[in-house]
């Protein structure tokens, strides 16, 4: 499964978007944290690897304007500094 499958089957993380298949892979990551659960977190670390999920995460929260909620980042912020820790 590549990412564009991945999104395409999980619609309900992008209801506003028309065509999900176009999201960059960072709006991908964004909205599977946001709004996913484990089974598509999982799926996601298939196909990506939660170094990279780590590396984008970093990248996102490291902004001064973060769409994350304040559990979302601690809890992804404490997973990645045990499971990726070259990106914590």
């Amino acid at each position: 499964m590549d990412l564009k499958s991945f999104i395409e089957k999980r619609k309900y993380l992008v209801w506003d978007v028309k065509d999900p298949k176009k999201l960059s892979p960072s709006a991908v990551v964004e909205a599977c944290l946001k709004y996913g659960d484990w089974k598509d977190f999982q799926a996601l670390t298939r196909i990506l690897g939660v170094e990279k999920i780590a590396s984008i995460f970093k990248n996102q929260t490291s902004k001064k304007r973060c769409n994350y909620s304040a559990r979302t980042k601690n809890f992804f912020t404490l997973y990645f500094a045990k499971n990726a820790p070259r990106n914590s």
